[in-house]
């Protein structure tokens, strides 16, 4: 197989009508460049220099692989600018997980300022739940994945995954507005709830506040869209409780942080340890960024846990 660094030492010879010349452009000796050539002519089987008492001739020949060559040693110089830009992440793909409050609040802001900074990176996102989205990240169809868990309801993560804590996230009472006072969940016993699916951990949070608060809550409706919860809570048809990122006011509903100790919601970035995609630093830097600031009930995370 022809090697490259031949064929660039043979356009220089070419050009400049000398071995001496070559060299100096090249960084090389003279007593080097020709032993490149002879290489070449050995791999080719062609002459390419005519050998005279004052100097070299270049044959047909070594016209024609020059003109050969040109487009082929061009592709090359592009192959090696492309592989820089996707060592350092100018390039490249990255599969990204969410779920789908943070897809709403966190997601869009972060891939807008990712676009400025790499235009030519493509990011996919893959959308679903916590559960969903680890089994993605351990059969490798994820780079890194955004997902949270409840304070009332503790995950255990895989091993040889690395996490990185986002933001701390209040978990918000709705009443529809006008509802009257309200001292805490004890005084809740006869409403009528609202929550996500069976088996979901804001499902068993919510259960489990409300034991703590010495009653079972009468789940009346279901919905893992946080926009159907408020509107049936605005519609009067019961009370919620949701995390900060499914919160958003409105005049037709009261919200009151929970002040129980374990009533939050952690939001983390998960990527297998291994993972060595150079933009999931990059990645990893936006969705930080776009951690809303100075809201109510919402703490950005100051450090990573890995």
């Amino acid at each position: 197989m022809l090697k490259p660094l031949h064929l660039l030492t043979l356009q220089a010879v070419v050009r400049s009508g000398s071995f001496a010349f070559a060299a100096r452009s090249l960084g090389y000796t003279a007593s080097a460049i020709s032993q490149q050539i002879s290489a070449l002519e050995k791999e080719t089987g062609l002459v390419l220099f005519e050998r005279e008492a004052h100097g070299i001739r270049p044959t047909a020949a070594a016209h024609r692989l020059v003109d050969l060559s040109t487009r082929v040693l061009a592709a090359m110089d592009d192959l090696d600018h492309q592989v820089r830009e996707l060592a350092t992440g100018a390039t490249g793909r990255l599969r990204l997980g969410s779920f789908p409050t943070a897809s709403v609040r966190l997601v869009p802001p972060a891939l807008s300022a990712l676009v400025e900074t790499h235009p030519r990176a493509r990011i996919q996102l893959e959308e679903g739940e916590p559960e969903e989205l680890v089994d993605l990240l351990g059969s490798g169809d994820l780079d890194i994945a955004l997902v949270y868990e409840y304070g009332l309801s503790p995950r255990q993560w895989p091993d040889g995954l690395t996490r990185h804590r986002l933001l701390h996230e209040d978990l918000v009472l709705l009443r529809p507005w006008g509802s009257g006072p309200c001292a805490g969940l004890s005084q809740l016993a006869e409403a009528r709830w609202i929550t996500s699916r069976e088996g979901t951990a804001g499902a068993r949070s919510l259960i489990r506040l409300c034991a703590a608060a010495g009653f079972d809550a009468e789940v009346a409706f279901r919905s893992n869209n946080y926009n159907v919860v408020r509107e049936l809570v605005s519609a009067r048809l019961g009370v919620a409780v949701v995390p900060a990122l499914g919160h958003v006011p409105s005049e037709e509903i009261e919200a009151v942080r929970l002040t129980q100790r374990s009533a939050h919601r952690q939001v983390m970035a998960l990527h297998r340890s291994e993972n060595s995609n150079p933009l999931l630093g990059t990645v990893l830097g936006a969705l930080r960024r776009a951690v809303p600031t100075g809201e109510p009930y919402l703490h950005p995370a100051e450090e990573p846990e890995s």
